[in-house]
């Protein structure tokens, strides 16, 4: 490795890095999308379920709940994105979210296998800058 390459590869191994981080964000926010549509589905599900007059929990974020009656025909109000929600029927609310949550899988998916092949492409570079200077010690 001449000096022009071997700076190439340390200005390559800094935008790994960079890369990876902003990668990592993306899936922390990915995750918690995920978390927070899983646990809608769960609650859209159970009020499903429910009958009429039933008093249920509902959760509305931080761990916290409040008291809800189920009344005679549940609607969900379910955001499509762009902060644009409509009405939908609770059957409909929960397929809506579970292909969501399908969707948010598949992403995480290729996500994490794009951190793992840069993270694969960096230590080799890595490696190799490290024997590099290693060789110009000698």
């Amino acid at each position: 490795m001449n000096d022009d390459e071997l700076r190439q590869a340390l200005a390559a191994l800094e935008a790994y890095k960079n890369q990876l981080n902003a990668l990592t964000q993306q899936s922390q926010l990915l995750q918690m999308s995920y978390e927070e549509t899983l646990t809608a589905s769960r609650t859209l599900a159970s009020l499903e379920n429910a009958k009429e007059g039933d008093e249920i929990m509902v959760p509305v974020g931080a761990s916290s709940f409040v008291t809800a009656k189920v009344t005679s025909s549940p609607k969900a109000v379910v955001g499509i994105g762009n902060k644009v929600s409509v009405e939908k029927s609770l059957t409909d609310a929960v397929e809506y979210l579970k292909s969501n949550l399908a969707e948010i899988t598949d992403a995480l998916k290729k996500l994490n296998e794009s951190m793992e092949e840069m993270d694969a492409a960096a230590r080799n570079l890595s490696v190799a800058v490290q024997q590099e200077y290693q060789r110009r010690q000698q």
